[in-house]
Formats: structure tokens, sequence, C-alpha cells
């Protein structure tokens, strides 16, 4: 037993990033890379070929984004646990990952020791949580009617996250597998909860709130 190591599934599209990881975790004694995916479909082949002992997943995957692929795995792998490792901030996505049953949340600035620290603690059943995270799960709680970003869908955060990036609403419907006509009704549920109207206006407001990096 003391000779297991922990199975790490790596779940990112940049393979610097993967790289990366992969030395980090190759100089623990008890971690290992047990398989890497950049995408969430391959993501998903791997979960269901193999055993492992956390998922290291970037909720800014093409395609099928790591929310979508966290709770795919939450229905699938139960027991596995996911550990969101992403470029954007937590006040946004953050919460939304806890609440689709991520084990934790780090964002790629975080001190390896740290990432580390958040691995193990996951493997063994815990939650990893800022403080900060903490301050704004306790406010969440006790909070009644949401407005702005907080009372956009998942799907919603995803589809303002790309019309921010300046892809167009054919790209956003193509890379979502959704129709032209859902992208549009999307934006328009956007448009309603926050009350802007340009996509120049939707853009700093992501910015403002951490959804681009």
């Amino acid at each position: 037993m003391s000779g297991h190591k922990l199975q790490i599934l790596l779940v990112d599209d940049h393979a610097v990033v993967r790289g990366g990881l992969r030395l980090l975790l190759a100089e623990t004694g008890d971690m290992q890379v047990g398989g890497e995916a950049e995408n969430a479909e391959q993501a998903i082949h791997m979960v269901r070929q193999s055993e492992f002992d956390v998922a290291l997943v970037d909720i800014g995957l093409p395609g099928k984004g790591g929310l979508d692929l966290l709770k795919q795995i939450r229905t699938e792998r139960p027991r596995l646990a996911v550990l969101m490792l992403s470029m954007y901030a937590e006040e946004v996505y953050a919460v939304r990952a806890l609440k689709a049953g991520a084990s934790g949340y780090l964002t790629k600035n975080s001190p390896p020791a740290t990432l580390l620290a958040a691995i193990r603690k996951v493997a063994g059943g815990g939650r990893h949580v800022s403080p900060a995270l903490l301050e704004q799960l306790a406010v969440e709680v006790g909070q009644g009617r949401k407005s702005g970003s907080d009372a956009l869908s998942d799907r919603e955060v995803e589809v303002l996250r790309r019309i921010a990036a300046g892809e167009s609403l054919n790209h956003i419907a193509e890379a979502l597998h959704l129709s032209p006509k859902t992208v549009t009704t999307y934006r328009a549920r956007i448009v309603d909860k926050t009350g802007l109207h340009s996509n120049a206006e939707l853009a700093r407001y992501a910015l403002e709130k951490g959804l681009l990096n």
C-alpha cells in the first residue's frame, strides 16, 4: 500500500500546461500522471477505460467545456475527485464548479505547493476551498434572489465568455454543438439578465468578472 502512487488524469488543451504539470507531479514521491486528454471527449474515454484518483480539469476546454465534463464525470464516476484548474478568477466559476460536484478549484497562478496539497486533500476525500472562496460561499448561503453574473446559467456564462472573446454566434454554436438559433436565445437571456446590449459592453463586463484572462 505504501508504494501506491496517486493516479492523476490531466485534462487541458495546452500541451505546455500538461507538460509542466507532468514534471511537477513527477518530482513528488506519491503521484504520477496516469493519463492525459486535450478535450472532454478524450477525457471521458480515459475515465471509462482506466482508474484515476484525481482528475485535474481545465474549465476552458474547446468544444464541451470543463463544467460539462465535470457533470458527466460525476454521473459516470461519482467517486473520482475532480479538481478544477483554470486561468479564470474564482469569482464566477468556482462556486459553480463546487455546486456541480468539483472537489476544489484552483487558478493556474496558484503556487505549486498549494496545487500538490490540494491534490492530496481531494484524493483523500476532502475539499479544497480558498479563504476567498469560503467567504463567497458564505455570502451565497445568506443570499436571496441573484442578479448579474450570478443569475446566469452555466451555459449562459460559457456563451458570454465566448462572445466576449470575439467568437461569432455561428462559431459558438458549432463549438458547443448547438444551433445558431439556440445561441441567439442564450445571448438574449444574457442581455436580459445583465442589462447590457452591445458585444463591447458584454466583453467589458466579462473582463470585470474574470471571465477572460
